[in-house]
């Protein structure tokens, strides 16, 4: 593939990244206002209608396997940005989004075989480690925090697996049901916590631009960039996304790191990095 041509998907998807983060900055700013439980709702109920207004999945007739794939991607999607948002709520963003990353990064390292696919596996236990609030990091991480993080890592790896047998790539419309059921399971949660402040309306506009930069931007750029690029490309540039986290907590957040965490959040990128390297190196091409 020539540079010339994947440069244009490769610009989608660290757009989609910097979106991403964003939107998780200023859904942290919701937190006062109707908790962290009301701005996951807020934000996956909005970016649901968008998506279902967009894509229309109704169009699509789905068989019953997939039916339940659907529902299992969407219920763990849910289940996953409440945890994260939970997280978000005491611990910082880059933080935050370096615990959850344990997930994929398990997935990826699922079924690992040579040493060095062990280096990886054993640099991220000790960046995670790191990150841990075990006395030589910041008194500003609760082990509470860290716990619905790495929770949230475990939906990711779910997330991904079932996304995967839902045919996530063969179609929006998959996308804008998962939202959908995510949406519905978060709702009931943030109804509760925030009741009728969700539907205050100053504050529906800072919650539509959470749903638009955290969720419908960057899912139709990866529809658009994902069939333009190699996996490998896009499994490199997703290993940054701890660090555009710690990079939007500072800027936006103002939430400085200590050097420790900063070393633990390398770790962690450096970990994925090598780990998608190594993977997509020791895959065998496709027969033809």
């Amino acid at each position: 593939m020539r540079p010339q041509s994947v440069l244009f998907p490769v610009t989608l998807v660290t757009f989609g990244m910097v979106c991403t983060q964003i939107g998780a900055s200023l859904a942290k700013g919701l937190f006062p206002l109707v908790g962290a439980e009301g701005a996951t709702a807020l934000r996956l109920t909005l970016a649901a209608l968008v998506l279902l207004i967009v894509f229309r999945p109704w169009r699509q007739r789905l068989d019953r396997a997939q039916r339940r794939a659907v529902l299992l991607y969407g219920g763990v999607m849910g289940v996953m940005n409440l945890f994260f948002y939970a997280a978000l709520a005491t611990i910082p963003l880059g933080i935050a989004v370096a615990l959850e990353f344990s997930g994929p990064l398990a997935v990826a390292l699922a079924g690992s075989r040579k040493p060095l696919d062990f280096a990886w596996i054993a640099l991220a236990v000790a960046g995670l480690a790191l990150l841990l609030p075990l006395g030589q990091t910041g008194g500003d991480v609760s082990m509470i925090g860290v716990l619905f993080a790495l929770a949230a890592g475990v939906c990711w790896a779910g997330y991904i697996i079932f996304g995967q047998r839902a045919g996530t790539g063969g179609g929006p419309h998959i996308t804008a049901l998962g939202v959908a059921i995510a949406a519905a399971i978060a709702l009931p949660f943030g109804a509760a916590t925030a009741g009728s402040k969700l539907l205050d309306p100053a504050i529906l506009p800072v919650a539509l631009g959470v749903a638009l930069l955290s969720s419908a931007i960057p899912y139709a750029l990866d529809m658009i960039a994902l069939p333009r690029m190699p996996a490998r490309i896009f499994g490199i540039l997703m290993s940054g996304q701890p660090a555009l986290g710690a990079l939007a907590g500072f800027v936006i957040l103002h939430e400085a790191l200590d050097a420790w965490q900063l070393i633990g959040i390398a770790a962690v990128v450096l970990a994925s990095l090598g780990a998608t390297v190594t993977i997509a190196r020791n895959t065998p091409p496709p027969v033809a």
